[in-house]
């Protein structure tokens, strides 16, 4: 099938949403012809015109009921209240926020590189309005429209947080680049939060998942599924195209799959808040452990016992894993007694790296806290053997065999037979 004909495909999907009310559409300027007019306003694309030029802008408004992935729009606004109802620190949280005050953002542009010589084509986003999720869409028709382009977009912002997808990265500091330029002719990039999906995309499904682009995630966790979606990596080429030829069939093929990729970050900002506020009943147990361990990281102690708590009745690896986590936490808190019980279970795991950390924990506590020498002694030893097994890793510098070697000379240093605690070490380990 041609691509053209896969683009005719795509054009009554453009309109799921209602149509534009073209609230924020301009005067119209008859010296300035916009060529194909009438087919991009089937595809409610329509003209916004400034400072002698004009840029395209497309709105689609979804009713709250409609559904993307697992979850419809309204899903989002439970999300918010969620969070407002959390007495918890955490990177994502809406606490504070109303649901309109987060802006959903996504851009296309014609390289992946930064600097001047990437130009934004098509900025993007989506929030909500009264009772719907409005989608809108501005569209760079030739290089020197970024006047009109800016102009449009900065003169309607109106937003506490944008939620992207890599975006601190990328683009956004694109469009702070691009702003540079037009600065002195468009209103300022105005000031907010930031919360980046791609950091908690790593955090929760790096285990599970080889790659983690926005349509990777889309396909395995939100049940998002895409048909005849043009690849982003076209996209550069067919606005080119769209440049020397003003047709505008690529152009809307574009527009849909910038339109997926924003409905997808609605989607994953509350599929993301239900599994780290623990009221996701499909969340797995290694989702579990990584949202434990990601409070544990921010220093949310309670909500981190309270999480990877759960895993306790099922010896797996997000057992283990979390009986590790749990006793650095319990070290934290000086009770030596709970961190020596947590890390005797981590050190059961078939996981060599992390049997290695909670043998060295379990030396560390046996020697210095419960002093209790012939058991340091027996763990340093089983730490020894592991970290020799392992040599095709790259150990930090506490579990390397010359450290432990310095650790066990030094428990025997502390012993008055060294030569009957090397014989019940050997009886230990046989």
């Amino acid at each position: 099938m041609s691509l053209k004909n896969k683009l005719n495909r795509l054009r009554p999907h453009l309109s799921v949403g209602n149509q534009s009310d073209k609230s924020i559409i301009s005067k119209e300027s008859p010296d300035i012809e916009v060529p194909f007019r009438e087919r991009w306003e089937e595809a409610d694309v329509f003209p916004y015109f400034f400072d002698h030029n004009y840029c395209l802008i497309r709105e689609v408004k979804y009713p709250l009921s409609q559904k993307h992935g697992y979850y419809r729009f309204q899903d989002f606004l439970t999300a918010v209240d969620i969070w407002n109802k959390q007495d918890v620190s955490h990177p994502l949280s809406a606490r504070g926020f109303a649901p309109e005050e987060l802006f959903f953002f996504d851009t296309e542009t014609t390289g992946l590189g930064g600097g001047v010589g990437n130009t934004i084509f098509l900025l993007g986003y989506a929030s909500i309005m009264e009772n719907h999720l409005l989608v809108r869409q501005h569209i760079l028709p030739n290089p020197g429209a970024e006047v009109p382009l800016y102009q449009s977009f900065l003169e309607n912002v109106n937003y506490k947080t944008l939620v992207t997808y890599n975006g601190k990265s990328f683009d956004w500091p694109q469009v702070k680049t691009r702003h540079t330029l037009v600065r002195d002719h468009v209103p300022k990039l105005p000031a907010f939060g930031h919360f980046d999906l791609l950091h908690a995309a790593k955090r929760l499904w790096k285990h599970k998942l080889e790659r983690l682009k926005l349509s990777v995630v889309e396909n395995e966790v939100l049940g998002v599924k895409r048909e005849d979606d043009i690849p982003g990596f076209l996209a550069p080429m067919i606005y080119f195209d769209f440049i020397d030829s003003k047709q505008p069939d690529g152009m809307i093929g574009i527009l849909k799959h910038n339109e997926i990729d924003i409905l997808s970050l609605v989607t994953l900002y509350t599929h993301l808040t239900f599994q780290i506020c623990g009221i996701d009943p499909g969340q797995t147990r290694m989702e579990t452990y990584e949202v434990g361990r990601w409070f544990a990281s921010l220093g949310e102690k309670e909500e981190a016992e309270k999480t990877l708590s759960k895993l306790k009745d099922n010896k797996d690896a997000a057992f283990f894993r979390a009986a590790l986590e749990l006793g650095f936490q319990a070290k934290k808190n000086h009770n030596w007694e709970k961190a020596k019980t947590l890390f005797l279970d981590a050190a059961d795991s078939m996981d060599m790296l992390l049997c290695l950390k909670a043998s060295v924990e379990l030396a560390k506590i046996y020697e210095h806290r419960l002093k209790d020498l012939q058991q340091a002694f027996f763990f340093c030893e089983k730490a020894i053997s592991l970290s020799g097994a392992m040599t095709d890793q790259k150990l930090p510098d506490e579990l390397t065999e010359e450290r432990l070697y310095k650790r066990r000379l030094r428990l025997e240093k502390k012993m008055k037979k060294p030569q009957e605690i090397q014989e019940i070490s050997y009886k230990n380990l046989s």
